[in-house]
């Protein structure tokens, strides 16, 4: 496979994992605080990455990474979490058909967060395609009459 799509495999097992991950979360969150939810999850996550890094040969000391490194891969852990906080929340509140598609308007605030601060061009296309996500969201989202 070109490198050029490469990308497109790993986007779309991502999205398979991520659709895994609502569903079982759902169910595993059944009589659990949601924070501590987080909490175990968060754990499993960081012995499994850590065992994957040290079996494959990538570990090298953090410390070592260069500053603006450390800074933003501090940033996106703080937002990784607050945004798992808050999807567990979500989830424990409602349904997962529900949660999951809403959270995934996130596809919309990256594209326009990537314009503003990666200097990013989407075409007219992708723009379209944008807001067809961010309408689908909203059709989800509003209350239904006689809900």
């Amino acid at each position: 496979m070109l490198a050029s799509t490469q990308w497109l495999s790993w986007a779309l097992l991502s999205a398979g994992f991520a659709a895994a991950t609502a569903v079982l979360a759902k169910i595993g969150i059944q009589g659990v605080d949601s924070d501590m939810a987080t909490l175990v999850r968060t754990v499993v996550i960081v012995v499994l990455l850590a065992l994957f890094v040290k079996a494959t040969g990538k570990w090298s000391n953090p410390v070592d990474l260069p500053p603006r490194t450390l800074l933003f891969l501090a940033l996106s852990a703080v937002a990784t979490g607050a945004s798992w906080v808050c999807y567990f929340r979500a989830l424990q509140l409602g349904p997962a058909s529900l949660v999951a598609p809403v959270d995934k308007l996130s596809v919309v605030l990256v594209v326009i967060l990537s314009v503003g601060f990666l200097g990013e061009r989407p075409s007219l296309r992708d723009w379209c395609g944008l807001a067809m996500i961010a309408g689908g969201v909203l059709l989800l989202a509003l209350p239904r009459k006689g809900s």
